[in-house]
């Protein structure tokens, strides 16, 4: 990715924001279907009802200096279930993206965020091949329709994450065997996408959207360090070497071995594979992750967690654990932006690709006060933070094309609901009531605006 200028922007989903899940001919996704843990916390029926108001959150965004906007666009609302295309859907995101280039901000479409939908996930997901070809047909719609007007893609959302979190909720299986060739065909699946975009839009970039978070070894003990060389190539590079080098990574592919399964590139994905290579790399990043390796008698962690480190576990392998030299925010999560700038420098090494960071924010409890003012200072410095290590990445050669942080306005966490607040722009509903859905500025839009305004 070469733009003419750094892009300053923000990031949001289409389904954690949207809500109208049953208008203009929507489809189910799986996120609409699969059944919640928590019934207490908000779904997304209503979302933050963008679908609604993205004038007013598109003009907010403006008046914060924001100069290009990560969006999603949903699978069902564009295919409809007999495969035909939905025209309500594409004329939405036409209004979408038409408003944004408006505001002179440039739109870039990710094409998969999580929501598979859900005749496909009740023909097999992932797993099953139909749904690469079912992909492939829905993307070149995209492409053909949204092409003159978008120039930067983004492909699948996070599929590192997708092969170790909950695969009810994105479409994957529980089974190991079933798991990892679910994430094969979804890597043959970006493999196509590639394809199509560079075939089907003039001056096109494209670029895979990883969770990219460097694993530390607890210790120098070397059981420690094999253990974080294991859990690298599974959670960062088994993903990356597949889009950016055409490859299985090794250490991922003695990995899958000693499980019993065997992972290689099939002679009739070999072309696809070696010939579609992303332009830059979308990087996800909110922390690292540190794990050990298991001793005998230890078993997974126990208690609250923390999403990068303390859920992994595979025995004999590898086994999370918390950071004592990192801070955690209110939901566990570790803070780390030094992390970020050893992500980003060791991405840059073995990649030499630019990179667009897609994602890093705070998830927090924000209060709207009386005067409609909400002090998020905890996520300024958050983010403050990790602008130094991006900086510092950046003097150290790598080639930082863009910051959206994650997100540009609240919307529904999938596992949290409402109450964890990413956004610049608070939206005034909790997870039992809808209230007025208001927008609110936070104290970090006007700080970003005044970044963004001082660093163009």
């Amino acid at each position: 990715m070469k733009p003419k200028q750094f892009l300053w922007g923000a990031s949001l989903s289409a389904h954690q924001t949207e809500g109208a899940v049953n208008e203009d001919g929507k489809i189910p996704s799986v996120q609409d279907t699969r059944i919640r843990n928590n019934p207490n916390i908000a779904d997304f029926s209503v979302a933050v009802d963008h679908y609604h108001r993205y004038k007013t959150d598109i003009k907010m965004l403006k008046d914060a200096n924001i100069t290009a906007l990560r969006i999603s666009i949903a699978w069902t609302r564009i295919i409809n279930r007999d495969g035909s295309i939905n025209q309500l859907g594409l004329t939405h995101y036409d209004h979408v993206i038409d408003e944004l280039i408006n505001a002179g901000i440039t739109p870039i479409v990710t094409t998969y965020h999580f929501d598979l939908p859900d005749y496909l996930q009740q023909s097999g997901g992932w797993k099953n091949r139909d749904t690469v070809t079912a992909y492939y047909a829905y993307v070149k719609v995209l492409f053909e329709h949204f092409g003159d007007r978008v120039k930067q893609w983004l492909t699948i959302n996070e599929p590192n994450i997708m092969l170790l979190a909950d695969q009810k909720i994105v479409g994957f299986h529980d089974d190991a065997v079933d798991r990892y060739q679910s994430f094969y065909n979804l890597m043959i699946a970006e493999k196509f996408a590639i394809k199509a975009c560079h075939q089907l839009v003039s001056n096109a970039e494209i670029g895979p959207v990883p969770n990219i978070s460097y694993v530390y070894p607890r210790s120098s003990k070397p059981e420690d360090i094999r253990a974080a060389m294991e859990f690298n190539s599974i959670r960062n590079w088994a993903y990356l070497d597949f889009s950016i080098k055409g490859r299985i990574n090794p250490i991922f592919k003695a990995h899958l071995h000693s499980l019993g399964i065997e992972m290689f590139i099939q002679p009739e994905d070999r072309e696809l594979v070696a010939n579609n290579v992303p332009d830059f790399i979308g990087l996800n990043y909110y922390t690292s992750a540190t794990v050990c390796f298991p001793d005998e008698n230890e078993a997974r962690s126990a208690g609250v967690s923390d999403q990068q480190s303390e859920d992994v576990y595979e025995p004999k392998h590898y086994k999370g654990i918390t950071n004592p030299y990192l801070r955690k925010n209110q939901f566990n999560w570790t803070i780390d932006p030094l992390g970020l700038q050893t992500t980003l420098e060791i991405t840059n090494d073995r990649y030499e690709t630019p990179i667009l960071i897609t994602e890093n924010g705070l998830g927090a409890y924000d209060e709207l006060t009386d005067s409609y003012e909400i002090h998020d200072q905890y996520r300024i410095d958050y983010l403050e933070q990790h602008l130094t290590a991006i900086d510092s990445a950046s003097e150290n050669g790598v080639q930082v094309v863009g910051y959206l942080p994650w997100s540009a306005i609240d919307l529904i966490s999938v596992h949290e609901g409402i109450k964890k607040r990413y956004g610049f722009i608070y939206v005034d509903r909790s997870d039992s009531q809808l209230k007025d859905l208001k927008r609110y500025p936070k104290d970090s839009y006007y700080w970003f605006k005044r970044i963004i305004g001082e660093r163009s």
